[in-house]
């Protein structure tokens, strides 16, 4: 018969060291989320800034729409690795590892930011 731990998704994170305090666990999982919602509106974001209109110059509005649905679509992903990352240094007593994910978000969040004061300013 298989240990729990082998029927548990992902057997990569779930395979190693023992279980952490399931208060740490489920903390990691809520800042999962947390990013999870946060895609959604990046996305969300993107889709708006398009399809309102707004009397921005056209290509810098598309740019910018451009790059919240691409954040959007690739921040779960980072998301995901983050967890997985966080979750085996939970389980094998590990230093908790650093994140890059704050540090993708503020670059596309100023990025964001120039096109569209550029696209005001040049319209």
């Amino acid at each position: 018969m298989s240990r729990p731990d082998e029927r548990r998704f992902p057997g990569s994170v779930f395979g190693v060291g023992s279980e952490p305090d399931a208060r740490f666990s489920l903390a990691n999982e809520r800042t999962f989320l947390a990013w999870i919602r946060t895609a959604l509106a990046l996305v969300a974001g993107g889709v708006a800034l398009e399809t309102l209109g707004l009397d921005l110059q056209p290509g810098l509005r598309l740019a910018a729409s451009i790059v919240l649905i691409v954040a959007g679509t690739a921040l779960p992903l980072i998301a995901w690795a983050g967890w997985g990352h966080v979750e085996r240094a939970l389980r094998s007593g590990s230093p908790l590892p650093s994140t890059i994910v704050g540090v993708v978000l503020a670059v596309v969040v100023s990025v964001v930011g120039v096109l569209v004061l550029l696209g005001v300013l040049l319209r």
